[in-house]
């Protein structure tokens, strides 16, 4: 444990991004963009998205690095990764938010993958934000690539679990 502490506390990688988009009255905004990227040496590195206000680059770390436990649990061969934004969904429209997942989505595309990291939805991000954030990869890298989030609705044929809002609780059952 002493020799293995060192290498797993310090992420393998943290990307840091400003995120620029327009708000439905035309005016520019800038959030601050983050994914922690934990230890791959299993698997891809695997992990949700949050978006809220009090996101910052500290409590993503930690949370990355709590994913790296939660994933092992499971069995799986996958790392941990965390990310996310300080931008607030709850008071903005359908529209400001697509405009911010594509945004967001505009610089995350680089680092992700089925093979690579596969991020999920955490706070502030459901079914809908995944969603818009497969669009934007969609049309990035213009392939389909259904691995490479987790979280994804199942009413626009995105390939997404029917059981998804109530696997955590089946989850916790099992457990």
């Amino acid at each position: 444990l002493k020799r293995c502490l060192p290498v797993i506390v310090e992420p393998e990688r943290v990307i840091q991004f400003r995120v620029t988009w327009e708000d439905d009255k035309g005016n520019t905004r800038v959030n601050r963009g983050y994914r922690v990227q934990f230890n791959s040496a299993i698997g891809p590195y695997k992990g949700g998205l949050r978006f809220h206000p009090s996101v910052n680059l500290s409590i993503l770390k930690f949370l990355g690095f709590e994913q790296i436990f939660k994933n092992a649990l499971t069995g799986l061969p996958i790392g941990g990764g965390k990310g996310g934004s300080n931008f607030d969904p709850h008071d903005k429209s359908d529209n400001e938010i697509r405009r911010f997942c594509q945004a967001f989505m505009t610089e995350l595309h680089r680092h992700i993958g089925a093979d690579i990291d596969v991020p999920a939805g955490d706070i502030g991000v459901g079914g809908r934000e995944i969603g818009f954030l497969y669009g934007a990869y969609k049309r990035l890298q213009q392939k389909r690539d259904f691995g490479v989030l987790t979280g994804k609705d199942t009413h626009y044929g995105l390939n997404g679990s029917f059981i998804r809002p109530e696997a955590t609780g089946y989850g916790l059952i099992y457990f």
